[in-house]
């Protein structure tokens, strides 16, 4: 009753029918189930899924229980509907009827495994599901060879189809390594990372992590609230390793996170507000990388509009993930290799966090599921409206011709914009939080910007500001990596400006 109750629950969760089930309220002509349990097994095999299913009691169209009359124990002239089934189909399918009763109606539920070595027919006659669609295979022999190609060799991931790009190289990937202090044997590290087929040659996991991934990312800045909207920049950031490409990207997003003045209600100090959750666009855009689709050759998708940043990813849910498991933070990766890499790499955690730290900051609205894709939204915090008397200058520029409201890409922003911090962020920085930095300069020299962010409580972006104003009190000695911060005396600030 329980599996019952949850595998029911879970289906109707889902905004339509899938190839792998099919709803229906009272609904019996025997032939056509035979052709069903045939195109919902094979369809299910091609989707990765273990078992298909079709229930009777719930309206296909609006996904209510609404009950059955369905009697899984009737007969099809003189011969039992089970017997009549398993005698149609071929191989032999170990289909199951339960029933249940939920919300106070019956429901019966068939699980069918899905296709194991070669398609399942039905009547001579193989079936798949086109959408929502019972369709005979012959018609569609690009599908038929899919199906068999699955059969033979399991679905295609980044593991076991080879890239078409076989000249690659990884200079940037052992340098990436290096950096975060792993060092990796040059003459195993291709092996022991899975970047080849069954068969010797390099996979789509190894064009990912190549110096050139030969695969496009963009960052597309729209005017408006849609893809009407005049396009305002494109920033690209592909066709390199994609630990890089990832690395860059999430930098654009410290760019784009501008600091806002509050002055509402300010007594003495005002308040900083970042315009979007940092945290929560840095979980969407590890997992758009980690669980994207990459073996159909597409990648993620980044377009920025006037009210907030949308992180498309190709493909849905893995096979074995329910939709109440992801909010839940219980993973199931589309890309084994690749959430291996990034997780010894300490880029992403096992810990699951990413979907509910979303949540936390934007509820499961924040999450579009569509047919072939999953769209995170981060929505812009914009704090004044444009026109009103207490609307500071830099928050006044973020109009565009005809807005009304403050939510709206600034004209300021360049047609490339620069790896710098913007020019709209508020000039006069608090008092309090230059302080604030000195003081944990002198505690500990070799402190990072991201560690002063967290310290402060604001975003990295608007650190990177304040040290830029600091300049006279402070300056950074050494390299990157091992240098250390100094607060300049007096006779410094003599020295630099002779």
């Amino acid at each position: 009753m329980n599996d019952i109750f949850s595998i029911v629950k879970e289906l109707c969760s889902y905004p339509a029918e899938r190839e792998w089930f099919e709803f229906k309220h009272n609904w019996f002509e025997p032939e056509q189930l035979g052709q069903y349990i045939s195109a919902l097994s094979n369809s299910a095999a091609m989707e990765g899924r273990s078992k298909a299913y079709f229930v009777w009691g719930i309206d296909d169209k609006t996904h209510d229980i609404v009950g059955t009359d369905f009697d899984s124990d009737c007969n099809v002239k003189n011969e039992p509907l089970k017997h009549f089934l398993f005698r149609g189909l071929s191989p032999d399918v170990n289909f199951i009827f339960e029933e249940a009763v939920i919300d106070g109606k019956r429901i019966v539920l068939l699980t069918i495994p899905a296709a194991k070595t070669v398609p399942v027919s039905f009547s001579g006659e193989r079936f798949i599901r086109i959408g929502s669609s019972k369709e005979n295979l012959r018609k569609y022999p690009e599908k038929e060879s899919y199906l068999f190609e699955v059969l033979r060799h399991g679905l295609p991931t980044i593991e076991n189809t080879p890239s078409q790009y076989q000249d690659l190289t990884f200079e940037k990937l052992l340098i990436y390594y290096g950096a975060k202090g792993i060092r990796l044997n040059e003459d195993t590290f291709k092996k022991n990372l899975g970047f080849f087929t069954y068969d010797g040659k390099y996979n789509i996991l190894a064009q990912l992590m190549a110096d050139n991934s030969h695969l496009p990312l963009r960052f597309a800045i729209f005017s408006g609230k849609t893809k009407t909207s005049t396009l305002f920049s494109v920033r690209e950031f592909g066709y390199q390793c994609l630990l890089y490409s990832l690395d860059e990207v999430l930098r654009y997003g410290d760019v784009l996170n501008i600091i806002q003045a509050d002055e509402r209600n300010r007594i003495v100090e005002r308040k900083e507000t970042a315009l979007f959750e940092n945290d929560a666009f840095r979980e969407a855009m590890i997992n758009a990388f980690v669980h994207n689709k990459w073996v159909e050759g597409n990648e993620p998708m980044i377009s920025v509009f006037s009210d907030r940043i949308e992180i498309l990813s190709r493909g849905t849910f893995p096979p074995e993930q329910t939709l109440e498991g992801f909010f839940a933070g219980e993973s199931v990766p589309v890309n084994q290799k690749l959430s291996e890499i990034f997780l010894q790499l300490h880029i992403s955690e096992k810990t699951g966090r990413g979907v509910p730290k979303v949540i936390e900051k934007y509820g499961r609205d924040a999450y579009e599921f569509r047919e072939n894709s999953i769209v995170v939204k981060i929505p812009f915090r914009w704090i004044n409206v444009l026109g009103e008397d207490n609307a500071p200058e830099e928050v006044k520029q973020f109009k565009v011709k005809g807005a009304t409201t403050p939510k709206t890409i600034p004209e300021t922003i360049p047609e490339t914009i620069p790896k710098t911090i913007p020019k709209t962020i508020p000039k006069t920085i608090p008092k309090n939080t230059q302080e604030k930095i000195l003081k944990l300069i002198a505690e500990n020299p070799r402190i990072t910007q991201k560690q002063m962010a967290e310290a402060c409580g604001i975003s990295l972006a608007g650190i990177k500001w304040q040290v830029m104003q600091m300049k006279e009190k402070i300056e950074f000695v050494g390299s990157r990596k091992t240098g250390y911060w100094k607060i300049l005396s007096e006779t410094d600030k003599t020295s630099n400006n002779d």
